[in-house]
């Protein structure tokens, strides 16, 4: 993907802060972090979003995943840490290749907020196990 951010990344025409590099997936420092130590895990080849990849490249990126998390902890001793993935324009992604964000939270102040605004629509145990069952029928084998 010529024009993709992190593809040039990838190929070094970019240049990035290296964390972890293996021969499926790449970390590096946030250049707009939210907090100390926000670190972006991906895959190396390119998808647009988790739709994108097979069982086997997402078990490459997310195996990875505890070993980012670990060392950030230990880097900095976060009191916490939100790991997030937006897939498509609507969830919020705005580069669209894959990413995991590693964003290590320090206090309530830190400047990241993760809210989840609830409408008022009540969802009966009925709908749950209807929609459930939707899921579970569309999970391949």
């Amino acid at each position: 993907m010529s024009e993709c951010l992190f593809c040039k990344i990838v190929d070094g025409s970019i240049p990035s802060t290296k964390v972890y590099e293996d021969e499926h997936v790449l970390a590096f420092m946030d250049i707009m972090p939210l907090t100390k130590g926000h670190t972006l895990l991906i895959p190396k080849k390119h998808h647009e979003n988790v739709y994108d990849m097979s069982s086997e490249e997402a078990g490459q990126l997310f195996s990875v995943a505890p070993k980012i998390a670990e060392s950030i902890k230990a880097s900095f001793h976060p009191a916490g840490m939100n790991l997030l993935n937006n897939n498509g324009a609507p969830a919020g992604q705005s580069i669209f290749h894959f990413h995991l964000h590693f964003i290590p939270r320090y206090d309530q102040t830190d400047g990241f907020k993760a809210t989840w605004q609830t409408k008022e629509k009540q969802y009966t145990n009925e709908m749950f196990a209807e929609y459930a069952e939707l899921i579970k029928s569309n999970i391949s084998k």
